[in-house]
C-alpha cells in the first residue's frame, strides 16, 4: 500500500469519530545539513481522493511557529475551504546573530526558496496536493519572502499575500516571474518599521514603495497601471490593478494610519487579514485568474492568439499548434525558476524535444501565456 493511500485511510478512520479537524502536525525535515522544523494543518475534510490546495504562512523576522499560528490561525477557513495550511519555521541567520530570518542579512550567507521548493515536494509525497494552487503569504520578512517566492519560485506559487512589508528595491534585478501571478499586499500608512513609502537610508534605497511594489507586479501582470479604488471601511481602502478584459491581478487593502499589524488579530480590527488573503489567492492557479481568458492578445492588430499544446503529461517531446500566430519565443522553467529550453516556433505546427530533462513539472513560456507541463518519466 502505497504512503498516500495509507494516510487517506488513517484519516478516514480518524474522521469517523472525529466531527473537528485535526490539530496541527509538528514535523521535520533535513535540508542543506539542517533540521528544518514545519508544522501543518489537514483539515478533516481530507480523504486523499481529491486534491487539495495548499497555503503556507510565513512568520516575521525572528518569529516561532508557536506563537504565529496563535497569531494568524487560518485553520477555521481551511475547514471550510478545504486547503492544507502550512507554516514553516525560519533558520538562524549566522550573519545576523542566529535570530531567525527567512532572508539572510549579508546576502548570500543562505537561501530558503530551494528549501520551500523541498518542503512542497516532500508534503506532496504524503498528500494529493493541487500543483495549480499552490500559495505563499507573510508578515513582514514572511511578506518579503513572499514576493521572494513569487519571484524566484514562480513555476511553482500562483499567487501570495504580502502583509506590512513593500519589495526590496530594484526588483528588476532579481525577480524573474513566468505566469500571471496574483498579489495581494496589506498596508498601513504608518507603518514605522516597513514604511509605507519604501525605505532610503545613507543614500541606498533598501526597499521600494508602496506605489512601486503595486506598479512592479500591475506591468508584469499587463494590468493597467491606474487602480480602481473603493472603500472598505472608514479606515481601509481597496485598491485593484486589472487588465483591459477585466481581470484582477494586483490589489491592495490600503489602512489608513495602520501600523506593522496583522489586521484582525491586532492592529486595524475592521478587516481581517486571514480571510481577505484567503478569498484573494484562492481565486488564482498557476496561469493566473481562474475563470479569466488567458488568451494573449497581439498589440498591433488586436487579434487573439490560442496555442494549443499536447500530450499534457508528456514523456518525450511535445506539439505546439499556434493556429495563425506569427512567429513566437518560448521559454521553459524547471520549478526552482531556471530556464532550461529557449527557442522560436516558427512555424503552425512545432514540436519540441524534452527527452533530455528529468521527470518534473515545468513551465512552459510564450509570449504572455504560461503552461503548466508536466514531464514523465
Amino acid at each position: 500500500m502505497t504512503t498516500k493511500r495509507l494516510l487517506s485511510l488513517l484519516i478516514f478512520i480518524t474522521s469517523l469519530s472525529v466531527s473537528y479537524a485535526q490539530g496541527y502536525i509538528n514535523s521535520t525535515m533535513m535540508y542543506d545539513g539542517l533540521t528544518r522544523e514545519y508544522s501543518f494543518y489537514v483539515p478533516a475534510s481530507y480523504d486523499g481522493t481529491t486534491s487539495f490546495p495548499l497555503l503556507f504562512n510565513f512568520h516575521g523576522g525572528n518569529g516561532v511557529i508557536a506563537d504565529w499560528q496563535t497569531t494568524a490561525d487560518m485553520r477555521p477557513i481551511a475547514d471550510t475551504a478545504n486547503f492544507i495550511l502550512v507554516y514553516p519555521q525560519a533558520r538562524q541567520d549566522p550573519s545576523d546573530g542566529n535570530s531567525l530570518n527567512w532572508l539572510p542579512k549579508t546576502p548570500g550567507t543562505f537561501d530558503d526558496v530551494p528549501f520551500i521548493s523541498a518542503l512542497i515536494d516532500t508534503i506532496a509525497s504524503d498528500y494529493q496536493i493541487d500543483q495549480n494552487r499552490i500559495y505563499a503569504c507573510g508578515y513582514s520578512l514572511g511578506g518579503e519572502f513572499s514576493y521572494e517566492l513569487a519571484c524566484k519560485l514562480n513555476s511553482k506559487i500562483a499567487a501570495i499575500g504580502a502583509v506590512a512589508r513593500t519589495m526590496q528595491a530594484d526588483p528588476n534585478s532579481y525577480c524573474s516571474p513566468v505566469h500571471p501571478t496574483g498579489v495581494l499586499t496589506i498596508l498601513g500608512t504608518d507603518d514605522f518599521i516597513s514604511p509605507y513609502n519604501g525605505l532610503t537610508f545613507g543614500g541606498i534605497e533598501y526597499y521600494i514603495s508602496a506605489e512601486a511594489t503595486h506598479s512592479y507586479w500591475a506591468t508584469h501582470n499587463n494590468c493597467d497601471t491606474t487602480a480602481t479604488m473603493n472603500t472598505v471601511s472608514p479606515s481601509v481602502e481597496r485598491y485593484t490593478w486589472s487588465t483591459a478584459s477585466g481581470c484582477a491581478y494586483v490589489e491592495e487593502l490600503k489602512v489608513i494610519g495602520g501600523g506593522h499589524d496583522w489586521p484582525g488579530s491586532f492592529g486595524n480590527m475592521t478587516i481581517d487579514a486571514n480571510s481577505e488573503i484567503w478569498q484573494f489567492v484562492s481565486r488564482y492557479d498557476i496561469n493566473g485568474l481562474i475563470g479569466c481568458s488567458t488568451t494573449s492578445i497581439n498589440e498591433n492588430n488586436n487579434t487573439r492568439e490560442n496555442y494549443k499544446v499536447y500530450p499534457n503529461p508528456v514523456h518525450t517531446q511535445i506539439t505546439i499548434d499556434m493556429g495563425l500566430a506569427e512567429e513566437r519565443e518560448f521559454r521553459l522553467y524547471n520549478p526552482i525558476g531556471e530556464l532550461v529550453l529557449s527557442g522560436v516556433l516558427n512555424s503552425q505546427i512545432s514540436i519540441i524535444d524534452l527527452s533530455s530533462l528529468p521527470p518534473d513539472v515545468y513551465l512552459l513560456q510564450i509570449e504572455n501565456q504560461s503552461i503548466k507541463l508536466i514531464k514523465t518519466e
